[in-house]
């Protein structure tokens, strides 16, 4: 998990930027394997990358977004539906079996879904974000790598708003990290 979480910069723009491009190479990375049992540890990154990113965001961004930028509800709302979709899409793909064609239609489909989100909050979210002042954005910039530190590392749908989050989050971020621990000593 480490390594897949973009340690710099330190602003939070900046820093969720990074991670929309590096979420874009990652489903390059599942897309393109050359073995298609090859998929599963790229494609298992870059589940936990989304379900922690989006988490942070919901958790963080999305209500400073609400706030700050014009429209904001609306924008907002629209961002939460997203996420709510892609969530549902992620979590049926993880059930699917990666050597099949299926997956790789789903995870294509999930593909330019969250690339068009990211698009969406970049154009419509982060430049209200960018005219707070230097020590916010960097202060957003940690809350966003300690939220996404302790998040759940799975998709959970119907878990969009920042309560439901700071009161779900900490046992669905249990229960994941212990899944995932599980499956890993079990192979």
């Amino acid at each position: 998990m480490a390594d897949m979480i973009v340690k710099s910069p330190d602003e939070v723009v900046a820093f969720l930027k990074a991670q929309h491009n590096l979420i874009e190479d990652m489903f390059d990375q599942v897309l393109h394997a050359t073995d298609p049992k090859a998929r599963e540890e790229p494609f298992a990154t870059l589940r936990q990358l989304l379900a922690v990113h989006e988490t942070a965001e919901e958790m963080l961004v999305h209500p400073r977004a609400r706030k700050e930028a014009d429209a904001g509800d609306a924008v907002v709302d629209a961002r939460l539906h997203e996420e709510h979709s892609a969530k549902e899409l992620l979590s049926a793909i993880e059930k699917l079996d990666s050597t099949t064609d299926q997956f790789l239609d789903e995870v294509t489909k999930l593909r330019e879904a969250v690339l068009e989100h990211a698009t969406r909050e970049e154009n419509e979210e982060f430049p209200a974000l960018q005219r707070l002042d230097s020590d916010d954005l960097k202060r957003m910039g940690t809350a966003v790598r300690a939220a996404e530190a302790i998040a759940p590392t799975h998709p959970h749908p119907g878990v969009e708003s920042a309560t439901l989050n700071f009161a779900v989050g900490p046992f669905a971020s249990m229960l994941d990290r212990a899944r995932d621990l599980i499956g890993r000593a079990i192979g």
